[in-house]
């Protein structure tokens, strides 16, 4: 069975100190674990964002547009995939699931100022 881990500097941590069943809302059974961070995680992970942001702050918004672009170009090409792990993790058809893939991309959209 796979475990989701945490992803930290461009890392999957598998560290954990227990892991929780993910179940499918249509069908009951579990399709996946995900790992609970213990403490040390957790700090880790904040520690990381913490030291990201700075660099992160001081890009130029011409190329953080151009990042969240990409991003976005992503979700789309990856449209199926997504909406496919929503269906297991939510519970939703595929058309409910493309709905809510698509608001997200709204919010991208409006992240870079395309709207």
């Amino acid at each position: 069975m796979s475990i989701v881990g945490h992803f930290i500097n461009d890392k999957v941590v598998d560290i954990h100190s227990r892991l929780q069943d993910i179940y499918n809302p249509a069908t009951g059974g579990v399709i996946r674990q995900v790992a609970i961070a213990p403490k040390s995680i957790t700090e880790a992970s904040i520690a990381a964002a913490q030291a990201a942001f700075p660099e992160w702050r001081d890009t130029p918004p011409v190329k953080r547009a151009r990042i969240m672009f990409r991003y976005k170009q992503l979700l789309e090409g990856h449209a199926d995939e997504i909406c496919c792990l929503i269906g297991q993790e939510h519970g939703k058809i595929m058309h409910d699931a493309a709905g809510e893939l698509q608001r997200g991309i709204e919010n991208v959209e409006y992240a870079y100022g395309e709207t």
